[in-house]
């Protein structure tokens, strides 16, 4: 598959995932139509959107609109299935999947600009998780990625780690984004299945 096809398509089904997200918790919230596409947004794009600003790259979803359409789409999902939705474990993996295309994307874009490990590393990390954490500061909740039990945002540096290093040593774009994006699904899933974490101070 063309690397351009593919960064386009897993793009738009990290979206609709994460838009899903964050329509989800605006049902639980009992908002109304617009709050719950508003909510939407926020995993969807949000990440992507403050990774662009601190970059001073054009912000993605404008030059790209059909972004929102299924940004959309994910909160129509929600507000009209979310009961089918929420009981719906491959959903949980589908949310895995897009964490890990989010990551290896935000790392990307960073290392195309000429950036060094530290900053790929972040604009990865920070692509995967902030519209979470943006999602839950609105709703009022306890910010998930600072308090979720199993590995989460490690899992999104991870891949953002090795799509930089595998991009550095072979200088294989497809491969970088396959084997980032594989990492970064693989640690997340034994998170899931092991209910791993990383240790918390014992005092």
């Amino acid at each position: 598959m063309n690397p351009d096809l593919l960064f386009l398509f897993t793009d738009r089904i990290g979206v609709f995932v994460f838009a899903i997200s964050g329509g989800i918790v605006a049902v639980r919230k009992e908002m109304d139509l617009f709050g719950v596409i508003v909510m939407a947004f926020l995993p969807a794009i949000g990440g992507g959107t403050l990774r662009d600003l601190i970059l001073s790259q054009p912000v993605f979803w404008l030059e790209d609109t059909q972004t929102l359409g299924f940004a959309i789409a994910g909160g129509l999902a929600a507000f009209f299935f979310h009961r089918w939705l929420e009981n719906f474990r491959p959903l949980r993996w589908a949310d895995a999947i897009g964490m890990a295309l989010f990551a290896v994307t935000g790392a990307a874009k960073a290392a195309a600009l000429g950036h060094g490990w530290p900053v790929v590393l972040i604009m990865g990390t920070m692509t995967a998780s902030a519209g979470g954490l943006l999602r839950d500061v609105v709703a009022n909740e306890k910010p998930l990625l600072l308090l979720k039990s199993e590995i989460y945002a490690t899992a999104a540096l991870l891949g953002s780690l090795v799509y930089f290093l595998t991009s550095l040593w072979l200088g294989d774009e497809f491969l970088a984004f396959i084997l980032g994006l594989v990492s970064a699904f693989v640690l997340r899933a034994l998170g899931i299945i092991f209910k791993l974490s990383l240790p918390r101070s014992p005092f």
